[in-house]
């Protein structure tokens, strides 16, 4: 009898969670409520595609979101109606005002082009550790965000962008998010994963062991920004519109928290640490509706 993978076991009951979640809002749950679900689903992404670099390297990473604003703003730039695109940015470089193709072929080419950009400036993150690899990603996150902002031909600045076609619906969003999950799972217990987190206990023992910690090291932060611009993606078909904000320090904050709060070293902990900070925002703004409490206000 063929044994089946210990990652798929663990994987399919950390995403139980998330399944379940989403039947219960969407038999119960109200528009407004879904659309949260929604948001909580692109973020159990975007902490999961954090998790499979920062989780199993130890390496701090603070540019992750950069990843999420260039496949959001490709996907976005790629499948917005030409006569938008013509009214918008009639001058967006590379022909790009031109034609539009569909949202399957514009998130294939947003999230390859995520990665490929992943590749180029990760030569150069992997050969350092420690707080001189944080401060390069943070000094990625500045740079992205600032073309994003200043780049107006192509991204209008920092006026949104409209006019995405919304595809998308929950099932979708949880599709992609369960398989995000299996994804991560295997990666963390894949021969490569496991080298990756022995650096990340004793980098000089891995090292003395053998393993090749920055071609890892290069792997993982590649997968990481592919899983991450997927949920840009997810974002802005969702919404229809981006603008560079959403692209910064407070998404940054906010999913580093999730995933520090769950435990970084796992990714049933990274789902869990979504589900707090969703929760608790949640309680924070029904308590600031001021609810009716036992009678009282």
């Amino acid at each position: 009898m063929t044994r089946t993978p210990d990652f798929i076991k663990g994987a399919a009951l950390t995403a139980l969670l998330p399944i379940l979640i989403a039947i219960v809002v969407v038999a119960i749950g109200s528009g407004a409520q879904e659309r949260i679900l929604n948001l909580f689903l692109i973020n159990v992404i975007l902490v999961v595609g954090l998790q499979i670099f920062m989780g199993n390297s130890s390496v701090v990473n603070l540019g992750h979101i950069s990843f999420m604003g260039i496949g959001g703003y490709a996907a976005a730039i790629l499948t917005i109606p030409v006569a938008i695109k013509k009214t918008i940015i009639p001058n967006a470089p590379f022909g790009l005002a031109t034609f539009q193709i569909g949202p399957i072929e514009g998130a294939i080419l947003a999230v390859l082009l995520a990665m490929v950009i992943a590749l180029i400036v990760g030569f150069v993150i992997v050969r350092e550790s420690g707080i001189s690899a944080t401060i390069l990603t943070l000094a990625l996150l500045v740079i992205i965000h600032t073309i994003l902002a200043n780049w107006v031909d192509l991204t209008r600045g920092m006026r949104a962008l409209y006019g995405v076609p919304m595809t998308l619906n929950t099932w979708v969003i949880l599709a992609v998010t369960v398989a995000v999950i299996f994804f991560g799972r295997w990666f963390r217990d894949s021969p490569n994963g496991l080298q990756l987190r022995a650096s990340g206990e004793s980098l000089v023992a891995a090292e003395s062991a053998g393993v090749n910690v920055r071609l890892l090291r290069l792997i993982a932060w590649v997968l990481s920004a592919g899983v991450v611009a997927i949920g840009g993606v997810l974002y802005v078909y969702l919404i229809g519109s981006i603008s560079p904000k959403s692209f910064y320090f407070d998404t940054t904050l906010l999913t580093l928290a999730m995933l520090i709060l769950g435990g970084m070293n796992s990714i049933s902990g990274a789902v869990i640490g979504v589900v707090i900070v969703t929760a608790g925002f949640e309680i924070m703004r029904y308590l600031e509706s001021s609810p009716v409490i036992l009678g009282n206000d």
